[in-house]
């Protein structure tokens, strides 16, 4: 089946990953997003460096760069070494980043988080602890400074301390369009606080923000709007990950929770909506499978695929209307040129993983270009 796409409307030609593409007020020149990922590189205080400048011009060739995963208050951070955006020496950073991205003629948004439950008393302020929706302690451990160290049972949310958090987002787009960006995106995936409300492994409040799915999907729209209201929805996206299970997260029923929850955002009229795939191993309890197609019916905009493409199945995800735009992760940590190697048919650098969190320049910076 050929699917009627944003993208079909703008370019009656064959569609592939050089093909540009209008994102709201944007021109993309290709249609390869470089995903968020975290690296744990930010310099003391949590602010970005030369080291993070560097990092991010080296790719500026995307078609959209969405930053590594921004912690919008300190409650909110779970990891050593993530920058924020919620102080002035946060911001001044990241402009530095912008300034140097668009003069290499790049576009770039960042990505606001919080982590919610993931997170322990050593990076919370003055030893505090980590907030949820609810008091369930979640599985595994946490690297911190001490080393690995079990999750604790986190504090649940107040329904009158839902609304400071949502402040916090809302400081926290308002702090990246001070610092340069071209946009937003929130992080909605992978465990953290926004999918913790969402699914109902995490969440067993009994009050407007659990329950039924609606309710359940009340914190993401909250946040969203707040969002919005600080940039304009079109500079806005968000990221979901329906049936990752990571952080010790799940829903019962997967289609059903996020067909409400990206019906609600569809009202927004949102830049796009950033969908990380079902894996085989992904569990689904009950219901339809929620993948890219799936969204694909339900979801009026912009589109973007995730997880584990290479250029062949991007192209013909593209060219059949599935997705908008492609993001791709590990191949743009290893390639900073990716685009370029895809254009060449060049071969592509291997990811050290290794080096994925291990700080410093090394699986961060040095990975060689085409030529050297």
């Amino acid at each position: 089946m050929r699917y009627l796409s944003p993208a079909m409307t703008q370019n009656t030609q064959t569609i592939d990953v050089f093909s540009p593409y209008r994102l709201g007020p944007l021109h993309l020149p290709n249609r390869t997003v470089m995903a968020p990922m975290t690296r744990n590189r930010a310099g003391p205080g949590d602010v970005p460096g030369p080291l993070n400048v560097t990092y991010y011009v080296q790719r500026a060739a995307a078609g959209l760069i969405v930053t590594e995963g921004t912690q919008v208050s300190p409650q909110g951070q779970g990891y050593a070494r993530t920058p924020g955006i919620y102080d002035a020496a946060q911001v001044a950073g990241w402009k530095q980043v912008t300034q140097a991205v668009h003069a290499a003629a790049g576009r770039i948004f960042l990505q606001l988080w919080h982590v919610g439950r993931i997170s322990h008393p050593s990076v919370q302020p003055n030893g505090g602890i980590p907030v949820a929706p609810s008091a369930l302690q979640p599985a595994g451990q946490i690297m911190t400074a001490q080393g690995l160290q079990p999750f604790v049972t986190p504090h649940a949310l107040e329904t009158a301390e839902v609304v400071g958090v949502v402040e916090e987002f809302r400081r926290g787009a308002a702090n990246a369009k001070l610092a340069g960006f071209d946009g937003v995106e929130l992080h909605g995936a992978n465990g953290y606080l926004v999918d913790q409300f969402l699914k109902d492994k995490t969440n067993r409040r009994t009050d407007r923000y659990g329950g039924s799915a609606l309710n359940r999907a009340r914190f993401l729209i909250e946040v969203t709007e707040a969002i919005a209201g600080e940039w304009g929805a079109d500079r806005v996206g968000v990221r979901l990950a329906p049936t990752n299970p990571f952080n010790d997260i799940a829903d019962s029923n997967p289609a059903a929770t996020f067909a409400v929850a990206v019906n609600e955002l569809n009202r927004l009229g949102l830049g796009y909506l950033h969908i990380v795939e079902p894996l085989p191993s992904d569990p689904i309890a009950a219901g339809e499978k929620p993948d890219i197609r799936f969204f694909r019916r339900i979801w009026g905009g912009t589109l973007m695929g995730n997880k584990g493409y290479d250029l062949e199945r991007a192209n013909a995800a593209l060219r059949d209307g599935i997705v908008d735009l492609v993001s791709f992760a590990s191949l743009f940590l290893a390639n900073p040129d990716l685009p370029e190697r895809f254009r060449r048919g060049a071969a592509l650098n291997a990811p050290d993983r290794p080096t994925f969190y291990a700080g410093g320049e090394k699986g961060y910076v040095d990975y060689p270009a085409l030529g050297g």
